[in-house]
Protein backbone atom coordinates (compact mmCIF):
# COMPACT_ATOMS: atom_id res chain seq x y z
CA UNK A 1 0.00 0.00 0.00
CA UNK A 2 1.28 3.47 -0.85
CA UNK A 3 1.94 5.92 1.94
CA UNK A 4 -0.07 9.15 1.94
CA UNK A 5 3.06 11.01 0.81
CA UNK A 6 3.57 8.59 -2.08
CA UNK A 7 -0.10 8.77 -3.07
CA UNK A 8 -0.07 12.58 -3.05
CA UNK A 9 3.12 12.75 -5.09
CA UNK A 10 1.88 10.16 -7.57
CA UNK A 11 -1.41 12.01 -8.01
CA UNK A 12 0.45 15.24 -8.81
CA UNK A 13 2.79 13.45 -11.23
CA UNK A 14 -0.13 11.82 -13.06
CA UNK A 15 -1.94 15.16 -13.26
CA UNK A 16 1.10 16.81 -14.82
CA UNK A 17 2.14 13.92 -17.07
CA UNK A 18 -1.20 13.39 -18.81
CA UNK A 19 -1.15 15.76 -21.83
CA UNK A 20 -4.29 17.67 -20.88
CA UNK A 21 -5.48 20.29 -23.35
CA UNK A 22 -4.02 23.74 -22.81
CA UNK A 23 -1.72 22.59 -20.01
CA UNK A 24 1.97 22.06 -19.45
CA UNK A 25 2.89 18.39 -19.82
CA UNK A 26 5.88 16.30 -20.87
CA UNK A 27 5.48 17.44 -24.49
CA UNK A 28 4.69 21.11 -23.87
CA UNK A 29 6.28 23.80 -21.70
CA UNK A 30 5.14 27.39 -21.21
CA UNK A 31 7.40 30.40 -21.00
CA UNK A 32 8.72 30.40 -17.45
CA UNK A 33 6.82 27.23 -16.52
CA UNK A 34 8.14 23.79 -17.37
CA UNK A 35 7.14 20.17 -16.95
CA UNK A 36 10.12 19.65 -14.62
CA UNK A 37 8.68 22.34 -12.33
CA UNK A 38 5.57 20.21 -11.83
CA UNK A 39 7.62 17.09 -11.13
CA UNK A 40 9.70 18.92 -8.53
CA UNK A 41 6.51 20.29 -6.99
CA UNK A 42 5.00 16.80 -6.82
CA UNK A 43 7.98 15.58 -4.81
CA UNK A 44 7.90 18.67 -2.57
CA UNK A 45 4.34 18.20 -1.30
CA UNK A 46 4.65 14.59 -0.13
CA UNK A 47 6.01 15.09 3.40
CA UNK A 48 3.43 17.77 4.27
CA UNK A 49 0.58 15.55 3.08
CA UNK A 50 1.96 12.61 5.10
CA UNK A 51 1.71 14.74 8.25
CA UNK A 52 -1.74 16.19 7.49
CA UNK A 53 -3.55 13.88 9.92
CA UNK A 54 -1.43 15.26 12.78
CA UNK A 55 -0.83 18.85 11.68
CA UNK A 56 -4.23 19.66 10.21
CA UNK A 57 -5.29 20.95 6.83
CA UNK A 58 -4.02 24.51 7.07
CA UNK A 59 -0.54 23.56 8.22
CA UNK A 60 -0.31 20.86 5.55
CA UNK A 61 -1.29 23.37 2.84
CA UNK A 62 1.23 25.98 4.00
CA UNK A 63 4.07 23.49 4.42
CA UNK A 64 3.41 22.02 0.98
CA UNK A 65 3.39 25.42 -0.70
CA UNK A 66 6.50 26.56 1.20
CA UNK A 67 8.32 23.38 0.15
CA UNK A 68 7.21 23.96 -3.44
CA UNK A 69 8.36 27.58 -3.52
CA UNK A 70 11.77 26.50 -2.26
CA UNK A 71 12.15 24.62 -5.56
CA UNK A 72 9.98 26.50 -8.07
CA UNK A 73 9.55 30.24 -8.68
CA UNK A 74 5.89 30.18 -9.71
CA UNK A 75 2.58 28.66 -8.72
CA UNK A 76 2.42 25.08 -9.96
CA UNK A 77 0.17 23.32 -7.50
CA UNK A 78 -1.93 25.49 -5.18
CA UNK A 79 -5.17 24.00 -6.46
CA UNK A 80 -3.88 20.45 -6.12
CA UNK A 81 -2.57 21.10 -2.61
CA UNK A 82 -5.90 22.60 -1.53
CA UNK A 83 -7.68 19.53 -2.90
CA UNK A 84 -5.33 16.90 -1.53
CA UNK A 85 -4.76 18.26 1.99
CA UNK A 86 -8.27 17.59 3.40
CA UNK A 87 -8.28 14.11 1.84
CA UNK A 88 -4.84 13.41 3.30
CA UNK A 89 -6.11 14.53 6.72
CA UNK A 90 -8.74 11.78 6.82
CA UNK A 91 -7.44 9.04 9.18
CA UNK A 92 -6.20 6.04 7.23
CA UNK A 93 -8.66 3.66 8.91
CA UNK A 94 -11.62 5.69 7.62
CA UNK A 95 -12.93 5.87 4.07
CA UNK A 96 -12.62 9.25 2.35
CA UNK A 97 -16.38 9.36 1.86
CA UNK A 98 -17.10 8.90 5.57
CA UNK A 99 -14.19 10.93 6.94
CA UNK A 100 -14.01 14.04 4.79
CA UNK A 101 -17.02 15.79 6.35
CA UNK A 102 -15.50 15.49 9.83
CA UNK A 103 -12.18 16.92 8.63
CA UNK A 104 -13.90 19.90 7.02
CA UNK A 105 -16.16 20.58 10.02
CA UNK A 106 -13.12 20.62 12.32
CA UNK A 107 -11.35 23.38 10.38
CA UNK A 108 -10.36 26.23 12.68
CA UNK A 109 -9.54 29.92 12.44
CA UNK A 110 -5.88 28.89 12.48
CA UNK A 111 -6.46 26.70 9.41
CA UNK A 112 -7.95 29.72 7.67
CA UNK A 113 -4.96 31.91 8.53
CA UNK A 114 -2.48 29.28 7.34
CA UNK A 115 -4.34 28.66 4.05
CA UNK A 116 -4.52 32.41 3.35
CA UNK A 117 -0.79 32.65 4.06
CA UNK A 118 -0.18 29.76 1.65
CA UNK A 119 -2.26 31.40 -1.09
CA UNK A 120 -0.30 34.63 -0.77
CA UNK A 121 2.96 32.65 -0.85
CA UNK A 122 1.89 30.74 -3.96
CA UNK A 123 0.90 33.96 -5.75
CA UNK A 124 -1.62 32.38 -8.13
CA UNK A 125 -2.25 34.37 -11.28
CA UNK A 126 -5.51 36.08 -12.16
CA UNK A 127 -7.05 36.06 -8.68
CA UNK A 128 -8.31 39.61 -8.95
CA UNK A 129 -10.01 41.27 -5.99
CA UNK A 130 -13.28 40.66 -4.16
CA UNK A 131 -15.22 42.91 -1.85
CA UNK A 132 -15.22 40.30 0.92
CA UNK A 133 -12.66 37.76 2.12
CA UNK A 134 -10.04 38.85 -0.42
CA UNK A 135 -6.86 36.80 -0.10
CA UNK A 136 -4.83 40.01 0.11
CA UNK A 137 -6.59 40.91 3.34
CA UNK A 138 -6.91 39.32 6.75
CA UNK A 139 -8.09 35.73 6.83
CA UNK A 140 -11.68 35.18 7.96
CA UNK A 141 -12.27 33.15 11.10
CA UNK A 142 -13.94 30.43 9.04
CA UNK A 143 -12.19 28.87 6.06
CA UNK A 144 -15.45 27.19 5.07
CA UNK A 145 -17.14 30.60 4.95
CA UNK A 146 -14.39 31.82 2.61
CA UNK A 147 -14.84 28.75 0.40
CA UNK A 148 -18.61 29.27 0.42
CA UNK A 149 -18.03 32.81 -0.79
CA UNK A 150 -15.87 31.55 -3.69
CA UNK A 151 -17.66 28.30 -4.60
CA UNK A 152 -19.64 29.70 -7.53
CA UNK A 153 -16.48 30.79 -9.32
CA UNK A 154 -14.02 28.12 -8.17
CA UNK A 155 -14.50 24.34 -8.25
CA UNK A 156 -11.80 23.74 -5.65
CA UNK A 157 -13.62 25.98 -3.18
CA UNK A 158 -16.87 24.15 -3.94
CA UNK A 159 -15.36 20.86 -2.77
CA UNK A 160 -14.93 22.27 0.72
CA UNK A 161 -18.61 23.22 0.77
CA UNK A 162 -19.95 19.94 -0.67
CA UNK A 163 -17.77 17.40 1.17
CA UNK A 164 -15.81 16.78 -2.05
CA UNK A 165 -18.94 15.44 -3.76
CA UNK A 166 -17.68 16.24 -7.26
CA UNK A 167 -14.38 14.44 -6.63
CA UNK A 168 -15.72 11.40 -4.79
CA UNK A 169 -19.18 10.92 -6.31
CA UNK A 170 -18.65 12.03 -9.90
CA UNK A 171 -15.01 12.16 -11.01
CA UNK A 172 -13.81 9.01 -9.27
CA UNK A 173 -16.68 6.81 -10.57
CA UNK A 174 -16.16 8.26 -14.06
CA UNK A 175 -12.46 7.38 -13.98
CA UNK A 176 -13.28 3.86 -12.80
CA UNK A 177 -15.77 3.42 -15.66
CA UNK A 178 -13.08 4.48 -18.13
CA UNK A 179 -10.70 1.98 -16.60
CA UNK A 180 -13.33 -0.76 -17.01
CA UNK A 181 -13.58 0.16 -20.69
CA UNK A 182 -9.87 -0.45 -21.12
CA UNK A 183 -8.78 3.17 -21.53
CA UNK A 184 -5.22 4.00 -20.51
CA UNK A 185 -4.89 6.08 -17.37
CA UNK A 186 -3.56 9.00 -19.41
CA UNK A 187 -6.47 8.87 -21.88
CA UNK A 188 -8.85 8.55 -18.95
CA UNK A 189 -7.49 11.63 -17.18
CA UNK A 190 -7.54 13.68 -20.38
CA UNK A 191 -11.12 12.77 -21.20
CA UNK A 192 -12.28 13.50 -17.67
CA UNK A 193 -10.56 16.88 -17.86
CA UNK A 194 -12.37 17.67 -21.12
CA UNK A 195 -15.67 16.49 -19.65
CA UNK A 196 -15.25 18.78 -16.67
CA UNK A 197 -14.48 21.76 -18.93
CA UNK A 198 -17.62 20.98 -20.93
CA UNK A 199 -19.81 21.00 -17.82
CA UNK A 200 -18.08 23.60 -15.63
CA UNK A 201 -16.50 26.69 -17.23
CA UNK A 202 -12.84 26.62 -16.20
CA UNK A 203 -12.31 29.10 -13.37
CA UNK A 204 -8.69 29.83 -14.35
CA UNK A 205 -9.80 30.65 -17.90
CA UNK A 206 -12.51 32.92 -16.46
CA UNK A 207 -9.98 34.75 -14.29
CA UNK A 208 -7.38 35.16 -17.02
CA UNK A 209 -9.46 35.47 -20.21
CA UNK A 210 -13.02 36.27 -19.14
CA UNK A 211 -16.30 34.40 -19.03
CA UNK A 212 -16.92 34.57 -22.79
CA UNK A 213 -13.72 32.63 -23.59
CA UNK A 214 -14.50 30.14 -20.79
CA UNK A 215 -17.94 29.55 -22.30
CA UNK A 216 -16.38 29.01 -25.72
CA UNK A 217 -13.94 26.52 -24.16
CA UNK A 218 -16.87 24.60 -22.67
CA UNK A 219 -18.60 24.46 -26.03
CA UNK A 220 -15.37 23.32 -27.71
CA UNK A 221 -14.93 20.61 -25.08
CA UNK A 222 -18.46 19.34 -25.74
CA UNK A 223 -17.61 19.04 -29.44
CA UNK A 224 -14.54 16.96 -28.58
CA UNK A 225 -16.64 14.56 -26.52
CA UNK A 226 -19.16 14.26 -29.33
CA UNK A 227 -16.37 13.39 -31.79
CA UNK A 228 -15.92 9.98 -30.20
CA UNK A 229 -13.96 8.15 -27.54
CA UNK A 230 -10.24 7.54 -26.87
CA UNK A 231 -10.24 4.67 -29.37
CA UNK A 232 -11.49 6.89 -32.21
CA UNK A 233 -9.31 8.80 -34.66
CA UNK A 234 -11.85 11.62 -34.94
CA UNK A 235 -11.75 12.11 -31.18
CA UNK A 236 -7.97 12.52 -31.14
CA UNK A 237 -8.10 14.95 -34.06
CA UNK A 238 -10.71 17.05 -32.26
CA UNK A 239 -8.68 16.86 -29.06
CA UNK A 240 -5.56 18.08 -30.86
CA UNK A 241 -7.47 21.00 -32.39
CA UNK A 242 -8.85 21.93 -28.96
CA UNK A 243 -5.39 21.79 -27.43
CA UNK A 244 -3.98 24.04 -30.15
CA UNK A 245 -6.84 26.52 -29.64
Amino acid sequence: MLSIAQAATLACILEATAPKVGNVHRGADFEGLHFADFLASAVAVGPAMERAVETGVGRAVLEAIAATRALVDTNTNLGMVLLIAPLAAVPREQSLASGIATVLQKLTANDSELVYEAIRLAKPGGMGETAEMDVAGAAPTSLLAAMEHAKDRDLVARQYCDNFALVLNEILPSLLRGQERGWSLSDNIIREHVRLISEYPDSLIVRKCGSEIATRASAYASQVLQAGEPDDENYHAALSDFDFW
